[in-house]
């Protein structure tokens, strides 16, 4: 294996001039990094990410936190993280926290000793204060942990506004609501928009009921719901998970579906449209999210500044056959 005292050889600089080259701290003059260079190239020398670890305190690994890898939407974030991380030198490691504020501890302390380079976030478990303590890089993704943190969201009052709006254009006169969980900012957002808008019109009969982001508890809920409330004809689900749920509870029920019950989801999975009928949603740019905020982690690493600690992406309306 090729080692440092190997690369300053070849270069004819001394082994602490290498080090500061590779670990881009202190002065190397421009001809001491041509012939450095020059040499591992020659070399094809990789550096000990361990020894280099124990030396700097610092890795390549970005930590990404999510609270539930069953949901499509978090697969889909990882996926564009991970390539973001993987153009710019980083690997990611995943951490599921399965919504268990033990598990989030766990991950965070753990990555913490193996010297992570940053976070990112996309938890909000644990009291703003525990986030702001991490003692380093770290930035939030689709929920937000605290104002001193950079976060990067969509614009979700937007997106429930024009999801409500649509529904109420396509004729609905009885909405229901299947809110997210109470106090996610995410959830409440999306409930802003939904009461909001309604309140422009007051001839609109409406319900709400709460529901995770679970395919199985929005199934139960929207059962349970729907056949003691036959006059219900048009839902918006604040997540494509939730959505989904109802729709295979009205499905059960017998409940046609654009026919008597139009459905509306929020968040633009994949899934959504391969389903039957296929699923009208509010699409955030998921892709976008995941790369916005991993170069914002990235910047903060690198110790570059950050113009603006809080990003909103916009949401699109996808009409698809779940609406007339």
């Amino acid at each position: 294996m090729v080692t440092i005292k190997d690369v300053g050889k070849r270069a004819g600089v001394s082994v602490a001039t290498v080090s500061r080259y590779l670990n881009g701290k202190g002065y190397v003059s421009e001809e001491a990094k041509q012939v450095i260079e020059k040499a591992i190239a020659e070399l094809d020398y990789k550096p000990n990410q361990l020894a280099r670890s124990l030396s700097t305190k610092k890795t390549n690994i970005i930590g990404l936190l999510v609270p539930d890898i069953t949901n499509p939407f978090f697969p889909e974030l990882a996926r564009a993280v991970e390539d973001t991380a993987f153009a710019n030198g980083y690997t990611v490691v995943l951490c599921n926290s399965g919504e268990q504020k033990e598990k989030e501890i766990h991950y965070i302390e753990s990555l913490q000793q193996k010297y992570a380079a940053g976070f990112i976030v996309t938890t909000n478990h644990l009291e703003a204060n525990y986030y702001r303590n991490i003692q380093l890089p770290i930035v939030a993704l689709d929920r937000r942990l605290d104002p001193s943190i950079p976060t990067v969201t969509t614009k979700n009052v937007d997106g429930a506004k024009i999801a409500t709006e649509y529904l109420i254009e396509r004729g609905c006169k009885h909405i229901l609501c299947m809110r997210g969980p109470i106090g996610l900012d995410v959830a409440e957002d999306r409930m802003k928009g939904f009461i909001e808008t309604i309140g422009h019109y007051p001839n609109i009969k409406t319900d709400i009921i709460t529901s995770l982001f679970d395919f199985d508890e929005a199934e139960h809920r929207a059962f349970e719901f729907l056949k003691t409330h036959e006059t219900v004809d048009g839902i918006f689900a604040t997540s494509d998970a939730s959505a989904i749920g109802a729709m295979k509870a009205a499905h059960s029920l017998g409940i046609q579906i654009p026919g008597d019950l139009q459905l509306v989801g929020f968040d633009g999975i994949s899934i959504g449209k391969l389903l039957t009928p296929e699923l009208t949603t509010v699409a955030q740019d998921i892709y976008k999210l995941g790369t916005v905020a991993t170069e914002l982690l990235i910047k903060k690493i690198e110790d570059e500044v950050i113009e603006n600690n809080l990003i909103e992406l916009p949401a699109t309306l996808v009409v698809r056959s779940s609406t007339k």
